[in-house]
Formats: structure tokens, C-alpha cells, sequence
């Protein structure tokens, strides 16, 4: 069972940054979609940011020039820098992962693999 386990998380003052990362194990597939997702309470979750195999990367409008998403292959580890925060980025930010090649909106909304999430706050 592939184990995502994420970190970075906190509680930080508008404008500043985080970086929050994604360590997979026992992923064994060829290709990956991976990406990062949140959820504010109250609210539905949606997609942030997404890179797939190939190393093309998405993101949603409200996060664009905001936010990087990137990968270390090596390490097995997905990084979302998250920059010039806002309070309304609070949320539970959760990784994900699919064995598709590429991150198409399907695949984004039925990814095979979720980490418990990470909380990260905003405050004004």
C-alpha cells in the first residue's frame, strides 16, 4: 500500500511563506501523477497544484505566482513552497498521488492515493 505522509505545516502571518512536503513509500509505479490538494472547513476540497511525470506542472488561479510545486525524485519527496500567504490559503493541505502519466482533470479528481494532510493557518 503506497504510504504518503506529509509535513511543513503550521501557523504563519500573511505574506510570509511555508514550504510543505510529501515523502511517498512502497510507490512502485512507473509514472506519477502527484499533486496537492486542500480543504478549508466548510468548503469542498480542490486541487492547488499538480506536476506529473513528465514534470509539467498546473495551478489552481487563486495560487498561481504564489505557489511552486516540485519534486525530488531521489528522495522520493513532493514540495509545495508556498509563497506571499494569505489567510484565506488556510486549510488542511493534503498530497496525492495516481499512477497516471499525466494530471488531467480526471485524474485529479480521482486520485488513487491520500496522505492524512497537513494544517496550515493564516492569520491576518
Amino acid at each position: 500500500q503506497v504510504l504518503l505522509v506529509e509535513s511543513g505545516g503550521g501557523s504563519v502571518q500573511a505574506g510570509g511563506s511555508l514550504r510543505l512536503s510529501c515523502e511517498a513509500s512502497r510507490y512502485t509505479y512507473r509514472s506519477a501523477c502527484m499533486g496537492w490538494f486542500r480543504q478549508a472547513p466548510g468548503k469542498g476540497r480542490e486541487a492547488v497544484a499538480a506536476i506529473d511525470s513528465d514534470g509539467n506542472s498546473s495551478y489552481a488561479d487563486s495560487v498561481k505566482g504564489r505557489f511552486t510545486i516540485s519534486q525530488n525524485n531521489a528522495k522520493n519527496t513532493l514540495y509545495l513552497q508556498m509563497n506571499s500567504l494569505k489567510p484565506e490559503d488556510s486549510a488542511m493541505y493534503y498530497c496525492a498521488a495516481d499512477p497516471s502519466v499525466f494530471c488531467t482533470d480526471y485524474v485529479l479528481s480521482h486520485m488513487d492515493y491520500w496522505g492524512k494532510g497537513t494544517l496550515v493557518t493564516i492569520s491576518s
